[in-house]
């Protein structure tokens, strides 16, 4: 036979249809559970009635009722016996699933939201849940839609909006916001090829850092720098005049501290997979470039995306006789699924494929100073000596 607490689980099921129902103006249809297969045994059937009965509504109470017939059973004898449960009201219902509160926060934020944007009624019969789960920030996300709709796409930093919320409510509440907003806004208000909530609606964002070293000081003279060391935003970044200047771009920070000096040379501190960002910086595209990454399978996932961007690219110490010097300085490496880098040259993905199957990591740091420095070294004079030839016809 079923049980109170079958029966509040019966009803838990209907609560969400019920406030859908209530959200169209639909009357409330009583609900009827059967009561189940009474127990053929006495004292057990007597208990489960009992604790039936005494769960149920009494006169002038709410809950459910019991709907009861009298059988004539062989082992048993004449028996009442339940075979119904009933929610005869929405009291009823409310009450056995102890939500006569909830339900009342939930009609107040209704109306709330009913007469300040009627337009998000479909959403809410959609998703009365969240309705119910975001009571008490109604009053501020409704704010934040209006300003929204009046000023789509405001470009500007959150904590510049003039809404009276507290500063963090928008960043605790972008999830749900989002739902409303790409609900309200006409579609090209809204840029939907994002994940970030600032781009997606027209919100100013902190921008990447670049930070970047001038490995000569003669394009500190030549460009009438008093620095050499500088980090910017990618947008101010893109404004500098290093276009046709060598750029070495390498992960480790000391390993980026310690380049040397070079001629007609700066260097970039790389952001991991963030390298992709770099593509915001046009002039970048006519640099002589660079990579130094950490000997892993990582590392040649970022070559191979920074390549994507800057086919030219070309890797330093990224091959199998640097991997063999430093053997012994080798660590465990993170495990990495991916088989298949496209931008990357046969003899790079064979290593790739080397350090990936046998999960082997040779940090950039491990490698000694001095014989970073004389591959560093090399590797420029190779470059501009080809460079030399072609822009003189050689070959």
């Amino acid at each position: 036979m079923i049980t109170p607490d079958e029966i509040k689980q019966k009803a838990e099921r209907q609560y969400i249809p019920f406030l859908r129902a209530w959200l169209r103006g639909e009357a409330f249809v009583p609900m009827v559970f059967s009561a189940g297969k009474p127990s053929s045994d006495f004292v057990r059937l007597k208990n489960e009635v009992e604790r039936l009965q005494a769960c149920a509504k009494t006169e002038g109470g709410s809950g459910y009722r019991i709907e009861s017939v009298t059988q004539q059973k062989r082992l048993l004898g004449t028996q009442t016996v339940p075979i119904h449960v009933v929610l005869d009201t929405s009291k009823d219902l409310l009450s056995t699933i102890k939500k006569d509160e909830e339900f009342i926060r939930f009609k107040q934020d209704v109306q709330l939201i009913r007469e300040q944007i009627p337009q998000l009624e479909s959403w809410m019969q959609t998703n009365p849940k969240k309705v119910v789960d975001n009571h008490n920030c109604w009053s501020g996300l409704l704010a934040v839609c209006l300003y929204f709709l009046d000023h789509p796409r405001p470009h500007l930093y959150i904590r510049e909006l003039p809404i009276n919320v507290d500063t963090k409510f928008i960043e605790r509440h972008t999830g749900i916001l989002k739902e409303l907003l790409e609900q309200l806004l006409p579609q090209e208000a809204i840029m939907h090829d994002t994940t970030s909530f600032e781009k997606r609606f027209g919100l100013r964002e902190e921008e990447i850092q670049v930070h970047i070293r001038l490995l000569d000081d003669q394009l500190r003279t030549h460009y009438a720098l008093l620095i050499t060391e500088l980090t910017l935003p990618h947008s101010q970044c893109a404004a500098l005049p290093l276009k046709g200047q060598y750029c070495i771009i390498t992960e480790n920070k000391m390993t980026f501290l310690t380049l040397p000096p070079l001629p007609n040379t700066f260097a970039i501190l790389g952001g991991g997979f963030k390298v992709g960002s770099l593509v915001s910086i046009p002039w970048l595209s006519e640099c002589p470039m660079i990579y130094w990454g950490d000997l892993d399978a990582h590392g040649f996932q970022i070559l191979s995306q920074l390549r994507s961007i800057f086919p030219h690219v070309i890797s330093l110490m990224m091959e199998k006789e640097t991997l063999q010097i430093f053997a012994e300085y080798c660590v465990r490496g993170t495990p990495c699924a991916v088989r298949r880098l496209p931008y990357l040259t046969a003899d790079e993905h064979e290593l790739f494929l080397h350090l990936a199957q046998n999960s082997i990591r040779l940090e950039q740091e491990r490698i000694t100073h001095a014989y970073a420095l004389r591959q560093i070294q090399n590797t420029l004079l190779q470059m501009r000596n080809r460079d030399r030839r072609g822009s003189s016809g050689g070959i």
